[in-house]
């Protein structure tokens, strides 16, 4: 059974950092598009950041210059990490990933079932 399990969240000061990681495991076939999400209270969940399987790679506004996002492909892995925080991107993030599993034919899109960042001014 293929799923994602995130880590690295937890309460930091506003200007501190935070690093998320979120692991795709079972048996993949491969994996496309990998993102981050995020859904504050009371808000719809919004994109954070995206990356392709060649790097490309796609940000929200909000979060430009302060976050970067990264994968390991070998490792079925993608990355967040969070500079500069500020209260505002205190929220629940989620892993997102488009992949196919080895005992089927067609990708399938998957979420991890998030992981909280509080930020504290």
């Amino acid at each position: 059974q293929v799923q994602l399990v995130e880590s690295g969240g937890g309460l930091v000061q506003a200007g501190g950092s935070l690093r998320l990681s979120c692991a795709a495991s079972g048996s993949i076939f491969r994996v496309n598009l990998m993102g981050w999400y995020r859904q504050a209270p009371g808000k719809q969940r919004e994109l954070v950041a995206t990356v392709s399987s060649s790097g490309s790679t796609n940000y929200a506004d909000s979060v430009k210059g302060r976050f970067t996002i990264s994968r390991d492909n070998a490792k079925n892995t993608v990355y967040l990490q969070m500079n500069n925080l500020k209260p505002e991107d205190t929220a629940v993030y989620y892993c997102n990933a488009d992949l196919r599993a080895a005992i089927v034919q067609k990708f399938s899109n998957y979420w991890g079932q998030g992981t909280q960042v509080t930020v504290s001014s």
